[in-house]
């Protein structure tokens, strides 16, 4: 357990955030690896080169393209998991199959902060952010392919109109609860 984990009285979490392109993942992910001092890892990181090829081109992944990437982010999480510390990871987890892909045969105890945010806001966001290889163009690919988490799965819900900050707080709050 981490100084922090201790003082708030938290046990590790091994959290996925998860929504669309220009959600805000990267910022409430790192912000709460930073804040609870777990481990965090940028999910965009783990792509092939040929994926980030592709969509810098405007073509959208197929579930091929996926699935060497998410087999990388699944070998991650179970790390963090059979480490024992608290850890975030970044993925847009599109699909339910690609969910269950992230927690594996093994089920691991993976909850999915779900950030929904209005397809307006996306494409506001998407438009103005430089240095990323997901362009604009790609959004309604994206919102096509989402399928929202359903009940029945391990998903914490919240706004992407939020600003991050607040979002944070909300989540921070509900792991306090939670425990």
């Amino acid at each position: 357990m981490t100084e922090y984990e201790t003082q708030m009285g938290l046990k590790p979490h091994f959290l996925v955030v998860m929504g669309v392109s220009g959600t805000g993942k990267t910022t409430v992910a790192a912000g709460l690896a930073t804040r609870l001092g777990w481990h965090f890892q940028e999910g965009d990181a783990l792509h092939p080169p040929a994926n980030v090829e592709k969509m810098s081109t405007g073509q959208p992944l197929t579930d091929a393209d996926r699935a060497p990437w998410l087999a990388l982010c699944h070998d991650w999480l179970r790390k963090q998991v059979q480490a024992g510390h608290g850890a975030v990871l970044t993925c847009s987890a599109l699909k339910r199959s690609y969910r269950e892909q992230l927690r594996g045969e093994e089920g691991l105890p993976i909850e999915f902060v779900h950030i929904d945010t209005s397809a307006a806001e996306l494409a506001d966001r998407l438009q103005r952010r430089e240095g990323h290889f997901m362009p604009v163009s790609l959004l309604p690919s994206q919102l096509a392919t989402l399928e929202v988490p359903g009940d029945d799965e391990p998903v914490i819900r919240v706004s992407g109109e939020k600003h991050p900050d607040v979002v944070l707080e909300e989540l921070i709050r509900h792991f306090q609860a939670e425990d």
